[in-house]
């Protein structure tokens, strides 16, 4: 499997104590702020030649232990979430399996040139590391879906990637293909995290390991392994449609698909901590609030 070339992890954190947020370098266990660097759609709005410029240089600021700092979403300002959908054989599977009476859909765009991408979240509604994520109160079967998520810059580049938790109804998209929106958008259903890892840093994106473990009053429920390299799409064709017709003036964040889907009847339940983790990239855990988490400002 793919091992990550020396380089920092780009973070969104708080100092405890601190309300402000601020961007830096995760390095060798320690977070370093990126002066002069007030958002990371700031840094979206560069080309990638520049990005890497700007981000290989030495740290001058003090470097702080992770006790001393919360990691947040790595998304902010006006960058949206999108996300991919049918590009994985198993996704097809499960998408099949739970909407019978739209079987021919899903296996159609499987095999389309045009992949499927949808909106996902804003910057404001995504949970971070260690926040709770939300199924639908009105949902009977819910999953969480791990996926590699392609970091977009505002020219069409990717410069980075990240780990996304697609949390999805499958009671109500299996109901209508139509419904699509309201069992993939609501607040609680997308966590990014825990970082950035630069689009450089990583030799090989189409091998690498993805697990998905859910702990129920401390048992295993449910765990999975598998790997991008069963990824039916390429990653740049995904964000060429995703730019074709569009504008991302503060870059996007592209989640590309799942491999790892529970199967019915298996769903997740409140208090549940869903472990995500995709090799070169880092670990995203989040619990499980049946209903709205509440709202974080930052």
């Amino acid at each position: 499997m793919s091992a990550p070339q020396p380089a920092a992890h780009i973070v969104r954190y708080q100092v405890a104590g601190a309300p402000e947020v601020r961007v830096g370098l995760h390095a060798d266990g320690e977070v370093s702020e990126l002066p002069g660097v007030a958002s990371l759609a700031q840094l979206w709005r560069l080309p990638l030649a520049e990005l890497r410029e700007l981000l290989t240089r030495p740290a001058p600021g003090p470097a702080l232990p992770p006790a001393e700092v919360r990691l947040l979403a790595p998304v902010d300002g006006t960058t949206e979430v999108w996300a991919s959908g049918v590009t994985y054989r198993v996704s097809r599977e499960a998408r099949i399996e739970e909407s019978e009476r739209a079987a021919d859909v899903y296996q159609l765009v499987y095999d389309a040139a045009r992949p499927e991408l949808f909106f996902k979240s804003a910057a404001w509604r995504v949970r971070g590391p260690g926040q709770e994520i939300g199924v639908r109160a009105d949902s009977e079967v819910d999953v969480p879906e791990p996926e590699l998520a392609l970091v977009v810059n505002r020219f069409g580049e990717i410069v980075g990637y990240t780990i996304c938790n697609d949390v999805s109804s499958r009671t109500i998209e299996g109901e209508n293909p139509l419904y699509l929106p309201q069992a993939k958008i609501y607040f609680g259903a997308c966590a990014l995290g825990p970082w950035i890892t630069p689009v450089w840093a990583v030799d090989d994106p189409y091998d690498l390991d993805i697990t998905l473990e859910i702990i129920r009053a401390g048992e295993v429920a449910w765990q999975g392994a598998a790997s991008t390299s069963q990824l039916h799409r390429r990653l740049d064709d995904l964000a060429g449609y995703l730019m074709r017709g569009d504008v991302h003036p503060d870059g996007v964040v592209l989640s590309t698909g799942t491999c790892l889907v529970p199967p019915a009847p298996f769903s997740l339940r409140d208090g549940d901590t869903v472990h995500i983790t995709i090799g070169a990239i880092g670990s995203l855990t989040n619990q499980v609030l049946r209903g709205r988490p509440a709202q974080d400002q930052t």
